[in-house]
């Protein structure tokens, strides 16, 4: 699954791990997110973040 960079901070989101903090399950694509989902580290927007291929 595509991972997603946050262009503010450089947080990756990997749909692999899920963002268990803000209780999204390990295997969600960034596409499923909600729409009010934000970076766990410096909080901006989805928009914010951008295809990782690290």
């Amino acid at each position: 699954m595509q991972k997603f960079i946050c262009i503010v901070c450089d947080h990756i989101y990997d749909p692999a791990l899920g963002d268990p903090d803000s209780g999204i399950p390990p295997g969600t694509p960034f596409e499923q997110l909600p729409e009010d989902w934000s970076c766990p580290d410096c909080g901006v927007a989805k928009e914010d973040f951008e295809p990782y291929n690290g």
